[in-house]
């Protein structure tokens, strides 16, 4: 399987032949989407916290005595029953909503998001991608030569895109993170939502290396 490989001038340099593994694996999107599930659990913060009757104040006495008043019997304020009294069965912050992960199977679907977004060509392949000035500037006239290429217009501020890079290079960091809705990652730290949540990827060649190295080990 070959691929086209552009400056990041927005020429076209050469082909590059990638990993079937990588990059030929059937779309399934309900394998996805349960994957897609369990990483978004794994990120939940379990930060709602109710308070139980052990925890709100005051009821340091009975509100009245047992018999004789005609009322029914309490022994604190503190009860679920009464207003501003604990709550029952309430989130609390020791609940942990992590589901377990099948690590070939968080791999698997990985795989198939990166093979159908090659398939539906929202994967672009440069042979490098450098900035002579950490420079918001610089990155936005990358971008500029970018969607000259066709079927890549829209890779724009304004378009959803992650730029993948082999290794954190703080220049191209730099130029590119202040930029609207781009955004950046390594590329041995992919993972599903990252890819999902954005429209077109931006590969420097690399990259292919790398994700090899991290998903094919």
């Amino acid at each position: 399987m070959e691929v086209k490989v552009y400056s990041q001038e927005g020429r076209e340099v050469k082909a590059l032949k990638v990993s079937e593994r990588l990059f030929g694996s059937p779309w399934k999107p309900q394998f996805v989407h349960q994957v897609w599930l369990m990483e978004e659990a794994g990120r939940r913060r379990g930060t709602a916290h109710t308070k139980d009757r052990s925890e709100v104040s005051g009821g340091g006495r009975k509100p009245w005595r047992q018999k004789g008043t005609g009322r029914a019997r309490h022994g604190s304020i503190r009860s679920p029953l009464w207003i501003g009294g604990g709550v029952t069965h309430g989130p609390r912050t020791a609940k942990v909503y992590a589901r377990k992960i099948n690590k070939k199977a968080r791999r698997k679907a990985l795989l198939t998001v990166l093979a159908q977004k090659l398939r539906d060509r929202e994967i672009l392949f440069l042979e490098d991608l450098k900035v002579p000035e950490a420079k918001t500037k610089k990155g936005l006239e990358i971008l500029k030569k970018l969607s000259k290429i066709s079927g890549f217009e829209k890779v724009d501020p304004k378009a959803s895109t992650l730029v993948v890079l082999p290794r954190k290079d703080e220049a191209v960091w730099r130029a590119f993170r202040n930029i609207g809705h781009i955004s950046l990652s390594e590329a041995r730290n992919l993972n599903i939502a990252d890819l999902l949540s954005h429209k077109f990827l931006i590969f420097p060649e690399e990259v292919h290396r790398v994700l090899e190295e991290t998903f094919l080990r």
